[in-house]
């Protein structure tokens, strides 16, 4: 499902003259309209397919209107590109600001997965204006936020420019009731490692194995049990998903089974009922259990059909392999692993995946693994994946240790025997030789690894690590929840340093002087670059646990393998 389809399908737009509907790609149009109007991303190889087409119009002596309009805005390089290619004056522009789309009641998406290549691979700042209208949006809706916190390069240019749009359009929010008390920005980048991990949450598992788009998810035959496909929203509207949306997957099949049951007692009260009891029964009652029996039996159907995918792809093997790189146990025995999986063939981007989050656990690989590691992956799927290496490179996914990264064990040493201030200098000037994850020491520092006596309740969770087999709390959701709980940065400033800084804590004081309880649990959490289903769900038991409200503002919402899929060259 596309965003366009959320908004007018082809019946509402077929209501209003559309004629007929063309996907944007490679291949010439035929068309015997003599209006065409495109619909498109502001893209420079988007405006040079439009030019292609106009020109060849023009070659045939076909006289026909053209009508661009660009979501959510005009770049003016698409402008020079159609000038470039002489159709400037045959066609007209216009601009259709879309920049948010409400995918659930506590999601909300920019739906420009883009992004993430734009700005954290190419460095290119277009879409930060975007976010900016999109909060300036939000603020004009739903008054000004308390606070706003955020730590990353791009938050803080998306939250200053933001700001400078408020103080142009004079505040539009102002004498508005403030219904968003806090606001926390979030670079992709600040957590690649928890975007890498494998998702065991019911929606996670979904969205890894049938692919949700825009909240919606098409169920083939082999979870239908029938010859055909079906569309199915997920949302908090279906009953049985919005059960187990949240639910790691081991607890799934046993609520299911017991919904099974639930429903089956209901439909056979109607042995007992008298002709009034069963009149009712039918006009209240029956149709809105036939849904419920509709939609639990696919999410059994999906449930049967990741088991069977799983079970292929030695996904206990995988998730034990994962589990020891984040835990920094069994190294050797993970990088076997991960050789042994690009030998056999698997998945490029299973395999490029494994790879990446070895080298952030490990704040980069040995020159002799890295080698190695890049030689065989080369060799089992294919000389093209080259460019794929130099863009994780670029990204700080997969990177090879210098001779200033082995630094990081004599600067933890120092800093034992000199006061914080000093550390934090000799820190600062480590971190300026390269990029690093630092995964280890934010790990160590924050807790991110439980420590638990016995096995992890997972049915009965204690807290976020629940997301990932209790193994792993996710690197974002604890900053979050730390930055939350002491309102602000205070205390947390080697946990800063590690991050690369970019961190920052505003208040808006005439908020901060009327506090509004009811707003000061609501919490919009900002991912920029992409937000996870494992991070929602940790975020919603979060916010379970302290009375809290969390809504997903997303540029997009991502997984391990759409990461994979920006970096690539050759798609896999």
């Amino acid at each position: 499902m596309s965003p366009l389809d959320r908004i007018a399908n082809v019946s509402i737009l077929k209501e209003h003259e559309v004629d007929k509907l063309y996907k944007m790609d490679s291949r010439p149009l035929h068309s015997a309209s003599d209006q065409l109007c495109f619909l498109v991303r502001p893209r420079v190889r988007s405006m040079r397919y439009i030019a292609d087409i106009v020109n060849t119009d023009k070659m045939s002596g076909r006289s026909r209107k053209y009508k661009i309009i660009f979501s959510p805005q005009k770049f003016y390089a698409c402008e020079m590109v159609l000038e470039e290619e002489g159709v400037f004056g045959d066609v007209t522009c216009d601009e259709w600001s879309f920049y948010l789309l409400p995918l659930d009641e506590d999601i909300i998406s920019m739906e420009l997965p883009e992004f993430f290549r734009d700005y954290f691979l190419e460095g290119d700042h277009r879409w930060i204006n975007a976010v900016a209208r999109a909060l300036q949006l939000l603020n004009s809706l739903y008054g000004p936020f308390g606070r706003a916190y955020g730590i990353g390069r791009c938050a803080k240019m998306s939250y200053e420019l933001w700001r400078d749009l408020e103080e142009e359009s004079e505040g539009d929010s102002q004498g508005r009731k403030p219904e968003i008390g806090n606001v926390f920005f979030m670079d992709r980048d600040t957590d690649y490692v928890t975007a890498l991990c494998s998702q065991v949450v019911y929606e996670g598992l979904v969205d890894d194995t049938f692919r949700i788009k825009c909240g919606s998810v098409d169920f083939g035959p082999d979870v239908t049990s029938s010859d055909k496909s079906i569309k199915v929203l997920l949302n908090a509207q279906d009953k049985v998903f919005s059960q187990i949306r949240n639910e790691h997957f081991s607890s799934v099949f046993g609520f299911l089974s017991q919904k099974s049951r639930n429903l089956q007692a209901q439909y056979d009260r109607r042995r007992d009922m008298d002709i009034k009891q069963m009149k009712d029964f039918v006009s209240q009652e029956l149709k809105g259990l036939k849904q419920e029996h509709r939609l639990l039996s696919l999410h059994i159907g999906a449930c049967e059909s990741i088991m069977k995918k799983k079970t292929k792809q030695d996904f206990q093997e995988m998730i034990k392999a994962e589990h020891s790189l984040l835990e920094g146990f069994d190294i050797r025995e993970s990088t076997s692993f991960i050789e042994e999986h690009i030998d056999r063939q698997v998945s490029p981007i299973e395999s490029l995946r494994l790879m990446c989050l070895l080298s952030i656990t490990e704040n980069g690989l040995v020159p002799k693994d890295y080698r190695s590691l890049k030689t065989q992956y080369l060799q089992s799927y294919g000389p093209e994946h080259l460019l794929t290496f130099h863009n994780l490179k670029r990204m700080g996914l997969l990177t090879e240790q210098s001779a200033g990264e082995t630094l990081t064990a004599v600067e933890s040493k120092v800093s034992r025997l000199v006061t914080d201030r000093a550390a934090g200098k000799i820190t600062d000037a480590f971190n300026s030789l390269a990029r690093k994850s630092n995964f280890r020491a934010l790990s160590k520092k924050l807790g991110l690894i439980p420590r638990v006596d016995g096995e992890y309740d997972l049915k009965m969770p204690r807290d976020m690590a629940y997301v990932f087999s209790g193994a792993y709390t996710p690197l974002s959701c604890k900053i979050i929840e730390q930055v939350l709980e002491r309102r602000g940065w205070l205390g947390l400033e080697e946990v800063v340093r590690l991050l690369n800084g970019n961190e920052f804590s505003v208040s808006d004081s005439a908020v901060e002087e009327n506090p509004c309880w009811d707003c000061q649990r609501v919490v919009l959490a900002v991912f920029l670059g992409g937000c996870t289903f494992s991070e929602m769900a940790a975020l919603r038991f979060l916010g379970k646990e302290r009375g809290l409200r969390f809504i997903f503002l997303t540029t997009a919402v991502t997984s391990s393998a759409r990461v994979m899929e920006a970096a690539m060259e050759a798609r896999a």
